[in-house]
Parts: C-alpha cells; structure tokens; sequence
C-alpha cells in the first residue's frame, strides 16, 4: 500500500472512530482494495516475469544467432581464404603456362622470320625481249579471246655465300668428292709453307620455283588521276563522252566504271585495238569543262601456280674452309687445284674452283645439273 492510500485511511479512521460499522466496513473495503491492488501487482509482476524470460529468451536466441553467424562467419573467411589461395596458385600457374605460350609463340614467330626470309626471293627480273613466233591455232568453234595470256616460269638457283678464307672445288667425278669428305683435313703444300685445310659437305637452303599467269585485257584499260571537280554521275558521264571520241584516241565505250574517292576507275570497249593505243600513249585527255590529263594503265591479272619448293645437294662440289692467305689469290688458287688434282691426294680431276681471299666474301649460284656460277 502506497504512502497516500495510509493516510487516507488514518484520516477517515480520525473521522469516524464513533461508528464502528462503518469503521469494520471501511476496513473490509480497504482490504478488498489492498487485495485487490495486491492482485494487480502480482499479475503485473507474472505479466513482467514473462515479458522478462521472454526477453531473455530472445536475447539467448540472439546471443545464439550471433554465435552461429560468427562460427559461419569464420567458416566462410577460412573457406575464401582457402578458395583465394587456390586462385592465387591459379593464377600463377597460368602467368607460368601464358609465359611458356608466349616463349614458344615467339619461336615460332622467329622460325616464321626465318622460313620468310629463306623463301623470300628479293632479285630484280631484268627486262627481256620477247619475240613474237606464232599464233596458236583455235578450234573452229572456238571465239576469239579478249586477252592476251602469257605464263612466266621463275626459277630460284640454289646458292651459297662464300667468306673469306673459304673456297669452293668441283671435281668432275663423284667419287673423289666423296673420297676428300672422307679426310679430316688436308695438307696443302704452298711453296715452303704447308697450311691444313678442312674440307666440309654443302648444304643448300631450300630454292622455289613457280609460274606467273598474266591476262592482259584487250578492251579494257585502267586510269587515275581523275580529279573530283565534278559530282560523280556528271564526271562518269564526261569520261565517257571522252573516251568515246575518236579524235582523242577513244573508241565506242561498252562499260565505264569511275571512283569519285580514288580518282581511278576502268573503261571497256566494244572493239579491241582501242585499249592497246591507250596504253601505249600512256595519258589521255579528258574533257571536264577544262582539259584534265589521265594517267592511262594496262588492265592485267596474274596468278601464281605450281609454287613448288626443292633443296639440292651438289654432290660433286666440296667447301673448303681454313684457307690462310700465304701468297696472292692467283697462286694460292693454283697450288689448290693442283694439290687435290693429285691421286697421291685422292684427289681427280677438276672441273671448276673458286677461291675468296680473307676480308671478300662471294656469292656462288648452282645449276639443277650441280654446275654453279659466282656472282
């Protein structure tokens, strides 16, 4: 009972101690009040009870969770770590494969370099004359062809790059090249002096040979240098005017074609003979409100056929290396064929040598009958 409820009762007790009735029944009434705020405070502490073990229920289910986050948790941070190890060693084994690839990519590169440079042929064909025999007969249901055809055949010579110091002998049998391989060196006496020359068997890079087809058109030619001063139907229409009159050099036009970004294009006519004049003047005059001057070109394709590769071993020519310069190229040269002309030296007769003196290099060129040439 609170502070206020006693002196509320003391006060109605000082106030009615003549009526004892009424004193039991006030009496009666504030126990029932007492009993009754009793009964309120004790449901409020069960009700305070429960809402405390449900609390700590709660709390516990918390406490729980968190242990069992933080346990899975841990589990996850062990498992990535795990798992970042694992790409880590990953990783490091593909730098070590890319590395390996990248190794082996550049050999390749360089034995793409090589065979480039092995097959490539870098010589300048000379100009040559071409002489006119005969027309092939056509069969009698055979149309006339508007191009000329023509097949080239290039044929790569073997060849070998002799130093200085070096020299190259070809004896006119087998045999004896094969007899002079044999020996690990040979003494070659040169006057007083004898020097050891050690003779080696050639080897040849691979050489090409291939055809070149050429179809030159006879009705059509190329040109450039058209300048786009005019808009591009206009232009294609003044080149065919042009090319259409006779008095410049043209001819009755079948087909023209004209590129307004490259200034170049073709022009086909109906009749051949036209075509050929054009290109052998090499411009023609255009008129496009002015004289404009085109470069006029031959409207050629080529193919290359039958490319085929060979490598060829001169088995009559030996190479003889260690060759000390004990007297001028002439004499020394001599004291050479002399020396391995001598079957005292297995040597046999020889059919050709070549000898380079020290700070000159040559190059020696091989015929497919195993001849060779210098150049």
């Amino acid at each position: 009972m609170s502070d206020a409820d006693e002196n509320r009762v003391n006060g109605e007790l000082r106030a009615d101690t003549s009526d004892p009735e009424a004193e039991i029944k006030k009496y009666k009434d504030l126990i029932e009040s007492a009993d009754t705020e009793r009964s309120r405070l004790l449901l409020e502490k069960a009700e305070a009870e429960t809402e405390k073990r449900k609390a700590e229920a709660e709390l516990q289910s918390f406490m729980d969770d968190e242990d069992k986050i933080f346990d899975q948790f841990n589990k996850d941070l062990v498992e990535a770590q795990e798992e970042r190890k694992s790409l880590d060693r990953v990783q490091q084994d593909l730098k070590r494969e890319l590395h390996d690839l990248q190794q082996k990519l550049q050999l390749k590169r360089d034995e793409t370099d090589s065979l480039q440079r092995r097959f490539k042929i870098e010589a300048s064909i000379p100009v040559k004359a071409v002489k006119f025999v005969r027309e092939l007969e056509r069969e009698e249901d055979e149309e006339e062809d508007d191009q000329v055809q023509c097949v080239f055949t290039v044929t790569q010579r073997p060849s070998l790059l002799l130093k200085g110091g070096q020299a190259l002998i070809t004896f006119e049998e087998e045999k004896v090249a094969e007899q002079i391989l044999r020996l690990a060196k040979c003494s070659v006496a040169c006057d007083k002096a004898k020097m050891d020359v050690k003779p080696y068997a050639l080897s040849l890079d691979p050489s090409v040979k291939f055809e070149v087809h050429i179809q030159v058109s006879k009705k059509s030619v190329r040109f450039c240098n058209a300048p786009p001063t005019l808009p591009e139907e206009r232009m294609r229409d003044r080149l065919e005017l042009s090319f259409s009159r006779v008095s410049r050099g043209g001819g009755e036009v079948e087909k023209l074609e004209y590129h307004r970004d490259t200034g170049s294009g073709r022009v086909t006519f109906l009749s051949t003979g036209v075509a050929e004049n054009l290109v052998h003047r090499g411009k023609f005059c255009v008129d496009t409100g002015s004289d404009v001057v085109l470069d006029v070109l031959p409207l050629y394709e080529y193919q290359l056929r039958k490319f085929q590769t060979y490598s060829g071993t001169p088995h009559r020519t030996v190479l003889l290396g260690g060759i000390q310069a004990l007297m001028d190229e002439e004499d020394l040269q001599d004291h050479l064929e002399i020396h391995f002309q001598k079957p005292s030296n297995y040597g046999g007769e020889v059919e050709h040598i070549k000898y380079v003196p020290d700070g000159a290099q040559l190059t020696a060129f091989f015929s497919e009958d195993g001849k060779e040439d210098e150049a």
